[in-house]
């Protein structure tokens, strides 16, 4: 058992497939209309390309949107990665370099990607010097004054204690993003609790 790390199992949807291949929200016909153009997106064999695919963009400065692709077309990843339809090329290329495999491109939706409503799920706590962070079921724990983090809790997915022992003892600013080396949707929310974190921490600064 890791010291300071602290699992507990937990289904995110309740029951189901595993981890890796959960639904996120769907994208329709009905859903694409936020009113910001033709945006075309990226789907992806595997959960984990996804994630990196959205990390990779993001850092990149492209306008990206993640959800879920229609049933129709998907693969069995549940997070597929929206961007502009004018900057889809680039991006494509961008992924390429990274060594992403797209699995395919729907090209020219009218809209956009509903969002994961990851916001919803965000909940701080500040208790006695330090704050937790929690996302869905994952939590992070953190030094207020130092920025070490100090316990990650709630994964049931096979990649949770490998990022605890990257992270657990390490400052926000020192630790390895949960999507660099994540694979699951239990990492995936781990990054956007990482994320929430970072923010809160250098606000307090």
């Amino acid at each position: 058992m890791l010291e300071g790390v602290s699992f507990v199992g937990y289904r995110y949807p309740p029951a189901g497939p595993s981890s890796s291949t959960r639904s996120a929200p769907q994208l329709t016909a009905d859903s694409l209309s936020s009113g910001e153009g033709d945006r075309s997106v990226f789907l992806f064999e595997h959960f984990r390309d996804g994630m990196r695919a959205e990390d990779i963009l993001i850092t990149a400065g492209f306008h990206t949107h993640s959800g879920a692709p229609p049933p129709d077309v998907r693969t069995g990843c549940d997070l597929s990665v929206s961007v502009p339809t004018d900057e889809a090329l680039a991006a494509e290329r961008k992924l390429k370099e990274a060594g992403i495999n797209v699995w395919d491109v729907i090209f020219k939706f009218s809209g956009d990607l509903p969002e994961l409503q990851i916001s919803k799920l965000v909940k701080k706590v500040r208790f006695s010097g330090y704050m937790m962070v929690r996302v869905g079921n994952m939590k992070l724990t953190f030094d207020r004054q130092t920025g070490v983090i100090v316990n990650i809790s709630g994964g049931g997915c096979p990649d949770i204690p490998l990022l605890a022992v990257r992270m657990v003892g390490k400052t926000l600013t020192e630790a390895v993003a949960p999507a660099q080396v994540g694979f699951t949707l239990c990492a995936y929310t781990l990054q956007k609790a990482y994320e929430v974190a970072l923010k809160e921490w250098r606000d307090e600064l």
